[in-house]
């Protein structure tokens, strides 16, 4: 059975059968695969099929006009490429022809010198395009709803919400806990939204001080201040005619809250620096861990902004109330990790299991896929068992008589993570999820050079 690639597949759509087998000989002998068909119909139904890259269709088919076909290709093939052919060119018919995504449009009786390089130059265009379109359909599965993990009711009750707000422009409010997948979701409804071949922006607002900030955001005119010595554009037009997404919006200070407030009602706002005000079509997704209304109600967040952004709410659940998703998400990070480092598929031993269950996650999926890195990097094997796990999951499990205390596992683990980045105190801090100066202070407790 001869294997059909997209590289060489070209469909020709005439109803007279005659000129659709000689011109399918002709273009077989250059080396591509070629499919027939005698009506528009017939041709689409190849399609939904087929891969194929270009498509040959005469303009006069029996159940619709090709011109008007070419549409409907693009629709089903985005990356395909049509020329158009006619026993009687028409310029109004070339130009809609155009407009409507066809690569050419040339009369019958030309094509016998034309067709051949024109189908060269189409398959090139079209190459390009598929490789574009499959890189375009990776992110969006990669970032789509289907990217989130877990199988709990909490969660899906969450990706449901998600998907009735994401094709829609309706400001959303993801609430939740640091580390509950906030980023995640604001990705996955921007993808599934109409606006997924636009920018998605990431803004997390606890990052930068409140002049920062504002710059960030809004950008600002030259000479606005010390070191604005060109144009810079803001976050938000960046985003223009895509998604936004302010996390920690509960950082934001009262005065850059107002300015939020009007891009939320009329899209407009005005640079640092500059008198003139600048117009966006941008969807804004912003995300908290604080409680936004008892913080409006106290006076440290704008009510009418906060009525604004929870116009469509989500409560992203944690981790300690989807217990039941831990191991499917440890298996999914163990399997990444383990690509990553060139290392077999892991398995987990009961107790390992035990402990991942019964461990109170503080910082949710995030604290999760940090714990299952550096079971990963210090593995020697396969089988992934309790020993492996930070100091912290044997807290309360061993006894002074058990001749290891907590101080024995913290000290072998540190010394483990530092053979491991080869005495690299940054990385190990990292991996060990503490600060550098904490790690610096364990050192010298232990004794270890």
């Amino acid at each position: 059975m001869k294997i059909l690639t997209m590289q060489q597949s070209v469909l020709i759509i005439d109803d007279e059968k005659k000129i659709c087998s000689l011109l399918a000989r002709i273009i077989e002998l250059e080396g591509f695969t070629v499919f027939q068909a005698n009506t528009g119909k017939e041709g689409l139904k190849v399609l939904a099929n087929q891969e194929v890259h270009v498509v040959i269709s005469d303009v006069k088919l029996p159940d619709i006009n090709g011109v008007e076909l070419v549409k409907q290709i693009k629709q089903l093939k985005p990356y395909a490429e049509v020329i158009n052919l006619t026993a009687f060119g028409t310029i109004q018919d070339g130009v809609k022809a155009m407009r409507n995504g066809a690569f050419d449009y040339i009369t019958k009786g030309d094509d016998n010198d034309k067709i051949i390089p024109l189908v060269y130059k189409a398959m090139e265009k079209a190459k390009l395009q598929y490789r574009v379109f499959e890189l375009e359909s990776k992110i969006q599965k990669q970032y789509d709803f289907t990217s989130i993990l877990g199988q709990s009711k909490p969660v899906l009750e969450a990706i449901d919400l998600a998907r009735r707000v994401a094709p829609t422009d309706t400001t959303v409010l993801l609430l939740g806990e640091t580390g509950t997948g906030k980023e995640v979701f604001a990705q996955a409804i921007h993808f599934e939204s109409q606006r997924k071949t636009k920018p998605f922006v990431a803004l997390n607002c606890s990052g930068f001080n409140p002049d920062l900030l504002e710059s960030e955001l809004f950008g600002y005119k030259q000479g606005a201040f010390t070191g604005a010595q060109k144009d810079k554009k803001g976050l938000l037009q960046e985003a223009n005619e895509g998604t936004l997404f302010l996390d920690e919006i509960g950082e934001m200070n009262l005065d850059l809250q107002a300015k939020l407030l009007r891009v939320l009602e009329n899209q407009t706002f005005i640079k640092v620096g500059d008198t003139q005000t600048t117009k966006v079509n941008v969807r804004i997704i912003a995300a908290t861990n604080r409680d936004l209304k008892t913080e409006a109600e106290e006076g440290r967040f704008r009510l009418d902004l906060y009525y604004r952004l929870s116009v469509f709410s989500i409560e992203l659940p944690s981790l300690n109330e989807r217990k039941g998703d831990v191991l499917i998400i440890a298996k999914y990070y163990l399997k990444q990790f383990a690509a990553k480092v060139n290392k077999p598929d892991f398995t987990m031993d009961e107790q390992f299991s035990t402990m991942l269950l019964n461990h109170t996650w503080k910082g949710n999926i995030r604290e999760l896929k940090n714990v299952i890195e550096r079971v990963v990097i210090l593995s020697d094997g396969t089988s992934l068992n309790a020993s492996l796990l930070p100091f912290e999951f044997h807290q309360g499990t061993i006894s002074e008589g058990d001749g290891m205390k907590m101080e024995t596992i913290e000290k072998m683990h540190i010394m483990k993570v530092l053979k491991y980045t080869r005495n690299n105190k940054t990385e190990t801090s990292r991996l060990l999820g503490i600060g550098l100066t904490t790690l610096y202070r364990k050192l010298e407790e232990y004794h270890i050079s």
